[in-house]
């Protein structure tokens, strides 16, 4: 007996050992199995952009057909076919803040990553975005497929809300980046309208002042003119006598025609200094010319 006893304890030992290990590890099990079976949860996140910008981005995911995160058979991608909307019947309505939108996909079969999904049914995406400030806004997405036939609501595994939004995120990326490229070719224009203002502006300035240069040489021309003509004078008729010196015993250099043009250089009482027109300088007495017509 003592024998026995002392071949069956160690029995027992590992016995108990291996029911304790056994036991510890139940709680880790369930916990695992609770974590992969989070249904319903849905997805709820901050999104760096405005409103507007967001809610672009929204609205072309919304209506683009398809729902991510979920197929109906191994092959597919993603779920077709799906419609925007501005309602749905799945979801309670929504008495909050903000915007709602809905995606909606009927006659959909056993959509994957929705708990115990079995048969056809609908299938809908709700979407709410908030406005948290100027450049931030909230974005809740919820995602729910219910059968037809018996009415039974499936919950998602967050995997259609969170590929929907890596959709709206990739869409809304694509809307800043065209701002900012916009932004920046505005930006390269003005600076182009600013350049070619300031190039008029120089051609604008050279050309004024090149126009002044010459309405003051024209001036100067003019003035020039003006000042020969009243200096030029005409001689009379009959005649006159140029003289090498003002006085009339001086001797004759040449005689002039009536209506010859001469320039007056030297004015006395009684006697002009001038220059013919072929260049010879006299004295012509004074009553012997007259200024031009």
């Amino acid at each position: 007996m003592r024998f026995f006893l002392e071949q069956s304890c160690p029995r027992r030992s590992s016995l108990a050992i291996v029911l304790m290990l056994l036991l510890s590890t139940v709680p880790l099990f369930a916990r695992e199995k609770s974590k992969k079976e989070e249904y319903g949860l849905g997805y709820s996140t901050e999104v760096p952009g405005p409103e507007p910008e967001v809610l672009q981005a929204l609205q072309e995911v919304v209506n683009n057909g398809i729902i991510e995160g979920s197929k109906e058979y191994s092959k597919d991608k993603y779920i077709e076919k799906a419609a925007a909307a501005d309602s749905s019947p799945l979801f309670p309505q929504w008495t909050g803040s903000g915007k709602v939108l809905y995606k909606v996909r009927t006659k959909v079969l056993s959509p994957t990553n929705f708990k115990d999904s079995n048969d056809e049914g609908t299938l809908a995406v709700r979407y709410i975005l908030q406005s948290k400030t100027p450049d931030k806004s909230i974005l809740r997405i919820d995602a729910v497929f219910v059968e037809d036939f018996r009415h039974i609501v499936h919950a998602s595994n967050g995997s259609v809300e969170s590929a929907e939004y890596k959709d709206i995120q990739d869409h809304l990326e694509s809307i800043q980046l065209k701002k900012k490229e916009a932004a920046e070719g505005e930006k390269r224009r003005q600076e182009e309208l600013a350049k070619q203002s300031l190039e008029q502006k120089r051609q604008q300035e050279q050309a004024a002042e090149l126009a002044s240069a010459q309405t003051s040489t024209e001036s100067l021309e003019q003035h020039v003119q003006n000042l020969r003509h009243q200096l030029e004078r005409v001689v009379k008729s009959p005649g006159a006598d140029l003289k090498s010196a003002p006085f009339h015993s001086a001797t004759n250099l040449k005689s002039l025609q009536p209506g010859a043009e001469v320039l007056v250089l030297i004015t006395s009482t009684y006697w002009y200094g001038v220059e013919t027109e072929d260049g010879q300088h006299g004295w012509i007495s004074r009553g012997q010319l007259e200024p031009l017509p």
